[in-house]
């Protein structure tokens, strides 16, 4: 006698009950909508039966951020301001210096109430000397005082043809070329047995483990001057990780194509564009930096500043053309692509920055250079491994550590 099983079936020998198929009896689709619509019912009743009406509780406290400040003239003050709390805030009274002046409020609806996550433009007509610090508060209706002091202030130049024009020549100096010098040392390290080259490729590991070092703490800076309602370090840590994920998902794809015998997925040269992308992305960061100096008056890019960049960004050369130095001889244009990609950056940068700084904007790219120089380390260490080297060995971490220590000293000379 055999047991008859009624609505099922086999799938490689594992029988299949159609209720799991169709659970409750109802359709899939059915079984999927129906948490969502229990959820949306559930937080009607809460709303029209309000069960914590009788609950007593404090009133949120206003909560405004003076993001930046620009000065178009001698006579002007302008404070960019964005309220972060949940109810609209009204600005009463501009002290500037401890006195109270006459003030507009550009960008809010044509009055001095901000609503929730409104940013305005706070305009004070006041005379103010170069390099004498200017202590501004602005004051709300209720009273609370939210303050910010002006270090050394100059004018800011505006955005012309002229300052574009500046702006994409100090990135050719500072990103471009030295790229492109540092990519000549391609041959040399070409003709390096594989213990010395995979040493220049953990080299180019330090580099870009400086990089990051580097960008990671000054996004952490700039987070305490986002606008709270923007969560800077959750926003930090969604851009680094984020960036991490998606390259690495990028290169799991790469992987997939090599396995199938694709010769370009697994060349080299692959690597190398992700390193040029690393780069570039912090020196998009760095462009930032340049551009919003400008757009904030505090112009200190001198010859001498403009050569210690120059020496700091020529060793990003080696480490963009390190991955291929076993893979035939790329075509110019991949050497052309990858130092556009590597340095370019530095223009575009400084273009974002000038025309429309924001410390929220700068931390989130910075965030994003980090994770994905953290993903290019790893396929880095993962191609030395393919190749037969040890990634832990004497010579490569001596070679880490030296790229560490060339890029800090380099750094010295950059501060802007």
């Amino acid at each position: 006698m055999t047991d008859k099983i009624s609505s099922g079936s086999t799938d490689g020998g594992v029988a299949t009950d159609e209720r799991s198929v169709r659970p409750f009896g109802l359709p899939s689709w059915v079984v999927a909508v129906l948490p969502l619509v229990l959820l949306a019912l559930v937080i009607g009743a809460f709303v029209l039966t309000s069960p914590l009406a009788g609950v007593q509780g404090g009133e949120p406290l206003p909560d405004l951020t003076i993001t930046h400040t620009t000065l178009p003239s001698e006579d002007t003050i302008v404070l960019h301001v964005t309220n972060n709390g949940p109810d609209a805030v009204t600005i009463s009274q501009v002290l500037i210096n401890d006195a109270y002046w006459n003030f507009e409020v550009e960008g809010a609806g044509g009055d001095q109430t901000l609503a929730p996550m409104e940013s305005a433009q706070v305009v004070v007509p006041y005379h103010w000397q170069p390099g004498w610090d200017i202590h501004t508060a602005l004051v709300v209706s209720d009273g609370t005082t939210f303050g910010h002091t002006i270090v050394a202030p100059s004018e800011t130049p505006g955005l012309t043809t002229d300052v574009l024009w500046s702006l994409a020549l100090i990135g050719v100096f500072v990103g471009v070329i030295p790229v492109a010098l540092g990519m000549l040392w391609f041959p040399f390290i070409r003709a390096m047995s594989n213990r010395w080259l995979h040493a220049v490729l953990t080299f180019a590991a330090g580099v870009l483990a400086f990089l990051a070092i580097d960008a990671g703490f000054e996004a952490f800076e700039l987070v305490e001057e986002i606008p709270g309602a923007y969560e800077g370090t959750a926003l930090v840590v969604l851009g680094i990780l984020g960036t991490f994920l998606l390259v690495q998902s990028v290169s799991a794809w790469r992987e997939g194509r090599a396995a199938t015998g694709d010769a370009r997925a697994s060349s080299g040269l692959w690597v190398a564009y992700l390193v040029a992308l690393g780069i570039g992305l912090h020196n998009l960061a760095e462009g930032l930096a340049i551009g919003s100096s400008f757009a904030l008056g505090r112009v200190s890019l001198g010859a001498f500043l403009v050569i210690g960049f120059m020496l700091h960004n020529v060793t990003e050369g080696p480490a963009v053309v390190a991955p291929v130095a076993r893979d035939t001889r790329p075509a110019w244009y991949h050497f052309a692509a990858l130092g556009l990609i590597a340095g370019a950056p530095v223009i575009l940068g400084g273009w974002i920055g000038g025309l429309a700084y924001s410390p929220t904007l700068g931390a989130f790219f910075l965030a994003i250079g980090v994770g994905a120089i953290l993903q290019v380390n790893w396929e880095i260490a993962g191609m030395i491994r393919t190749q037969g080297g040890r990634v832990g060995s004497a010579t490569n971490l001596l070679a880490f550590l030296v790229g560490l220590g060339v890029m800090y000293v380099t750094d010295l000379f950059v501060v802007l």
